[in-house]
């Protein structure tokens, strides 16, 4: 976690993570006699009361109601992320076997993997899960396969060594007949595996192809071009994680701006972040929420990422647990021949 440079006593810091994990808990302000019980601090009350007072005029909690009790601000919030150590435990047994057994059994194609993924990450945490799909402008390639499909459109297949596939349907100036498109499909895994699909645009490489191959490579320029894709899994859930409609509808809004999405969690990681909370997101409709992101690797290069998005009063260990464990193993499934 990053820390921020402030610090509290031990008791203070002890309120605090009962404040919140109390209101994690109930969704309800929570009172000193609840946190005098729950801290086991060995002092009175109005000692406790005190401060939860001074907690607040230092900006950790709000008191929503002049009788209420205390409720975490996002200062709050951070400081009981950046305190947290190994949050590995709190991803119950149940959890890990439900986990290992879905990548053990998972045989599907990567973009329906990645689909699968983000509906068990939301089934894990009761939160939208996000996946962002590893980017092809850098992954490289393994191999090119064509298909005949009718009189003069072939099928153009090419395979990522992070699992991949892209698929371009191509016309043909003429029929090309199944010697020949296993030649084109030969010549351009020769040219084209090792190389990332970036590298494509701009290079003189037709030289020594044949007619089909090069019809074929000029079709497949653009493979670097394309947006990355996003997986998002329990939006639906999203429903009953906010009391107010418009947050709800401000919420679902930003999940289905898939280029949005995929910058932010981008922007979270550049800055160092595993935990985005309220207004550290940067946007405004998700003033209300958390977000919990972490990559994935192949190989031990990182080509995608995960996350979820909650309300600010999330379970932050579970939640933190959870993406944890399901990008090491999707990263460990990725990597797998």
């Amino acid at each position: 976690m990053r820390s921020h440079g402030e610090t509290l006593s031990a008791r203070k810091a002890a309120v605090l993570r009962a404040v919140v994990e109390g209101y994690i808990s109930t969704t309800q302000p929570v009172g000193s006699s609840y946190v005098s019980e729950a801290a086991d601090l060995g002092v009175s009350p109005a000692t406790v009361r005190n401060e939860m007072l001074a907690l607040e005029q230092a900006g950790y909690l709000s008191q929503p109601h002049t009788s209420a009790g205390r409720i975490p601000t996002e200062k709050g919030y951070r400081h009981f992320v950046d305190a947290l150590t190994d949050v590995s435990s709190t991803l119950g047994r149940t959890e890990h076997q439900q986990v290992r057994e879905f990548f053990d059994t998972t045989h599907s194609e990567l973009e329906q993997m990645l689909a699968d993924t983000s509906a068990l990450l939301a089934d894990l945490t009761a939160y939208a899960a996000l996946v962002v799909a590893p980017q092809h402008s850098s992954a490289t390639i393994r191999s090119v396969n064509l298909v005949d499909l009718s009189e003069r459109l072939v099928m153009a297949l090419v395979v990522y060594e992070n699992g991949s596939v892209d698929k371009r349907t191509i016309e043909m100036e003429q029929h090309a007949g199944a010697e020949e498109l296993a030649r084109a499909a030969a010549q351009l895994t020769d040219l084209l595996a090792g190389c990332p699909a970036s590298a494509l645009r701009g290079r003189d490489m037709a030289c020594a192809l044949s007619p089909v191959a090069v019809r074929v490579l000029d079709s497949l320029v653009d493979l670097g071009d394309a947006e990355e894709q996003l997986f998002v899994g329990g939006a639906a859930s999203v429903a009953g994680l906010f009391d107010a409609t418009d947050t709800v509808r401000s919420v679902l809004g930003i999940l289905e701006k898939q280029l949005v999405v995929v910058s932010l969690v981008k922007d979270i990681l550049d800055r160092g972040l595993t935990v985005a909370i309220g207004s550290e997101t940067g946007v405004a409709p998700l003033a209300e929420c958390s977000l919990i992101v972490a990559p994935y690797e192949v190989a031990g290069r990182p080509v995608g990422s995960i996350g979820v998005l909650g309300p600010t009063r999330m379970n932050y260990p579970q939640a933190l647990a959870a993406v944890a464990v399901v990008s090491q193993k999707l990263g460990d499934r990725l990597s797998s021949p």
